[in-house]
């Protein structure tokens, strides 16, 4: 592996190095991420959100798409979420003003995929939140930053665009 330091190092069994380019921390080893797994996984992202949308299933099952801690900018503001206890609880805001709309589905209505490297890449994509009967409650652009890490893969930043 190389490191942002340029160093080359070698991971050990368990799939980690001892140290990711001086900085203290441990890297984990994972397969490449490629643009079509990230968009299939997204959309697996995307049914269970919806899923949750129509209360069809337990919001905290979400915490298996984000990272903790999970980094998000909207214009309210700049949060860094540091527990599950805190990601669901902005999740449950978002899905408690869905189910109060009706909200049935969401509608990409297009996205872009870029692999920055090995371990992550960007997914921006423009969504319609819809009701049942095809009304349109909202639409956003969001960009989110998918990695790979010792928990699989997760959304660890989420990054509203101004309308």
């Amino acid at each position: 592996m190389i490191w942002l330091d340029g160093a080359e190092k070698r991971a050990g069994p368990s799939g980690q190095a001892a140290d990711a380019g001086g900085y203290g921390v441990a890297a984990v080893w994972s397969v490449a991420v490629d643009s079509s797994d990230v968009s299939r996984w997204f959309g697996e992202y995307l049914d269970a959100f919806a899923a949750c949308g129509r209360g069809e299933i337990d919001i905290g099952s979400l915490l298996g798409y984000y990272g903790v801690p999970l980094l998000l900018g909207t214009d309210d503001g700049f949060f860094a979420l540091t527990s599950d206890d805190q990601v669901v609880a902005a999740v449950q805001q978002q899905v408690d003003g869905m189910r109060a709309a009706a909200y049935s589905r969401s509608e990409i209505l297009g996205f872009e995929v870029t692999v920055l490297n090995s371990a992550s890449a960007l997914y921006r994509g423009t969504f319609s939140r819809q009701r049942s009967d095809g009304g349109e409650i909202s639409r956003l652009t969001a960009t989110y930053l998918v990695t790979d890490g010792a928990t699989g893969r997760r959304i660890s930043v989420l990054a509203v665009h101004s309308p």
